[in-house]
């Protein structure tokens, strides 16, 4: 195995390998190395539906070495440190690597153990989540048995990845009631460790609304810190400045959690990660604050937006191109105007449409106004965006 490679590429999610197809699609003669452990590559978009039992969850996963650029080397290995004054990697295995240019995009961290019982108790005792493969199909469960009590659902005092994940799954659960008849037999409850129900007030009006229709209970600033499975209770611990410390166990028939989330470990105790542990970047360029031959972007960077795969697709081609001006010794022009989208699913057969920048400013795509549930979205997320995903954005053609 060569030790030294012109290009690394930390992580082989939809970032990494996208940046390393849209390199190769421009100069197949590059030398380019994704180092990524993983046998399996995961479209995990899907996983809400999954939860809601509209997708099949065999379909949101293909071995990662289909998905590895024609051109590029897979090193199926693990980052466990950075030499970054030395361009050199560390990794799991004990051996090195050294590159020319880094990009780093090994996305985001599942932090279950910060919950007390989370992991003991995930995959039964109604406890579930959409946030891991194993048990996506699980959530469904729990919604279907489902007839009365308190349904739960959570969203961490932490960044997320696809921050509107942990509420869609809830409006497709009180749909599911809904359609059932026994949506009165049901309290649905928000736990979030945040402080409002979007960031973009076009789309959290109608969100509210959605809401206030199916009495749907919020509680904000609110830390999970428990589960006890066999007594079907959950434990929160205030974090606002006027609930601070106060605990509050929960009555649950079933509870989906939103595990706590950070950069990577190897990340987070890195020299090119900033004070919160992500990779410290330039917010429009995407080159790292202090050492230029290295970038990041998706889930682990500093970039101070929603953590999506829209995201990711309008950062890649900026990466892209500033990339190849520092290899040429021109200017980075290229900027990243902070755009993501959140198709946040309000029901079956429903969704708005979120796209905004850096200023939380709507940036639509559509000759319409997204801030609206529609039919022609859902359809757009169900099946547009995966067979987008699988033929067009991995393979770096979008």
């Amino acid at each position: 195995m060569s030790t030294h490679h012109q290009i690394i590429v930390i992580g082989g999610g939809n970032a990494g390998i996208s940046v390393a197809a849209q390199l190769l699609n421009k100069n197949k003669s590059l030398d380019i190395a994704i180092v990524e452990p993983s046998d399996n590559h995961y479209y995990q978009p899907a996983w809400s539906l999954v939860g809601a039992g509209i997708f099949n969850k065999a379909k949101t996963v293909r071995k990662e070495s289909s998905v590895i650029p024609k051109g590029a080397t897979w090193i199926k290995d693990a980052v466990s440190s950075f030499l970054p004054e030395t361009n050199t990697l560390k990794l799991a295995s004990g051996n090195q690597l050294q590159y020319d240019y880094l990009i780093v995009a090994p996305g985001i961290q599942l932090n279950w153990g910060e919950v007390k019982g989370l992991k003991e108790n995930l995959g039964k005792n109604g406890v579930c989540s959409n946030y891991d493969f194993r048990y996506a199909d699980y959530t469904w469960e729990c919604i279907q048995h489902t007839k009365s009590g308190k349904a739960i659902f959570t969203n961490p005092h932490t960044p997320v990845k696809c921050g509107g994940a942990p509420q869609k799954i809830m409006y497709l659960a009180t749909d599911y009631f809904a359609k059932q008849g026994i949506a009165d037999k049901i309290q649905t409850e928000m736990w979030s460790g945040g402080s409002r129900v979007f960031g973009v007030p076009k789309y959290e009006e109608v969100l509210k609304k959605i809401i206030e229709k199916r009495k749907i209970k919020f509680s904000f600033f609110q830390k999970l810190v428990e589960i006890d499975g066999e007594n079907k209770k959950a434990k929160f611990v205030g974090i606002g400045t006027a609930n601070e410390g106060v605990e509050t166990w929960v009555d649950f028939e079933m509870i989906h959690v939103t595990p706590p989330q950070s950069a990577p470990d190897f990340v987070k105790t890195s020299p090119i990660a900033n004070g919160a542990g992500w990779v410290d970047v330039d917010k429009y360029s995407l080159q790292h604050v202090k050492y230029p031959n290295i970038f990041s972007l998706g889930d682990a960077s500093s970039l101070p937006t929603s953590r999506t795969g829209a995201a990711v697709r309008k950062q890649a081609p900026v990466l892209v191109k500033n990339l190849f001006s520092l290899m040429q010794g021109k200017p980075l022009e290229a900027k990243y105007d902070g755009y993501t989208s959140c198709p946040v699913v309000t029901g079956y057969g429903k969704l708005v449409l979120a796209e905004f920048d850096y200023n939380n400013q709507p940036t639509e795509t559509f000759p319409f106004n997204q801030a609206k549930e529609r039919w022609s979205m859902f359809m757009l997320k169900r099946y547009i965006l995966p067979w987008l995903y699988w033929n067009k954005i991995l393979p770096g053609k979008m």
